[in-house]
């Protein structure tokens, strides 16, 4: 259902980048927008892992660095039958994680020094366990088309409002067509990140459940939620809103509408469902 849902959701994106690209030009602009949408797609497919790794300037650990948090990767590794993935340090003290890479045979998996300073081995495997999940469904790359395609609307949005700025007339009906095409090309970045915010926190919560059940134990990692969302709040890390979603836990603050507009499901609602699975285990 969760691989359905996510499909769906991802062409109707691609449906927004076609619908607005048709309106600036038509058929040529639809064709023309389709081929923008793909190339997006090609270049996240190839280069999102290295990108997001030198964008945080993460440095390979080796495993004489970090001989436990080795051992828990390569426990899970085995336990969820993929090739083992790399392991990569954040130099900060916020506690966090993200997984990148396109595909289990190149997958990554980043921490920051903070999380391996305030995480017990067993919520560190719960940590594990939830990144290897994401990479075990290739959320990675669904999460970098979405994330693209979402922009490529914004862009293609900005350049209609310019268009229909630049292109108003005196004449009523034009006047009154532009004003119907400023209307789409403002409403189509809200309905591209709302959707993208669907797909987000979909993954988001099949990780939760898929890294409960690679670790045994629901409530390692339901433990862990509960520290790095205390200590995000306290210390918030340095992320940009366009890689925020790839982090366990939401790396930008704020509460209100900022909630609303989250890539990450509410925390008390995730620790929720990973204690109903403990329950059942």
């Amino acid at each position: 259902m969760n691989a359905v849902k996510t499909t769906f959701l991802l062409g109707l994106l691609t449906g927004l980048v076609m619908l607005v690209g048709a309106a600036l030009g038509g058929r040529h602009g639809a064709a023309l927008a389709f081929v923008f949408a793909a190339a997006v797609n090609f270049a996240s497919y190839w280069f999102s892992d290295k990108m997001v790794l030198a964008a945080y300037r993460a440095k390979p650990l080796d495993p004489g660095q970090a001989p436990e948090l080795w051992s828990i990767i390569q426990e899970l590794a085995t336990e969820a039958h993929i090739p083992l993935p790399r392991l990569y340090l954040i130099d900060a003290d916020t506690p966090n994680a993200f997984a990148t890479g396109r595909s289990p045979n190149h997958a990554a998996v980043a921490v920051t020094r903070g999380i391996m300073q305030l995480c017990s081995r067993e919520e560190l495997k719960g940590v594990i366990g939830h990144e290897l999940s994401h990479v075990v469904n290739r959320d990675i790359l669904t999460s970098s088309i979405a994330a693209t395609l979402a922009g490529a609307v914004m862009m293609l949005a900005s350049w209609a409002r310019w268009a229909a700025i630049f292109g108003m007339g005196e004449d009523e009906e034009r006047r009154d067509g532009m004003i119907g095409f400023l209307v789409m090309a403002f409403l189509a970045p809200l309905a591209a990140t709302l959707i993208q915010l669907a797909i987000s926190r979909t993954r988001e919560y099949q990780a939760d459940a898929g890294g409960a059940r690679l670790t045994h134990n629901p409530l390692y990692l339901a433990n862990a939620l509960r520290k790095l969302e205390f200590a995000n709040q306290q210390l918030p890390l340095n992320a940009g809103p366009a890689t925020a979603h790839l982090f366990i836990v939401n790396p930008l603050t704020g509460g209100g509408v900022m909630r609303l507009f989250s890539t990450h499901p509410p925390i008390e609602e995730r620790i929720r469902r990973l204690e109903q699975m403990a329950g059942k285990v």
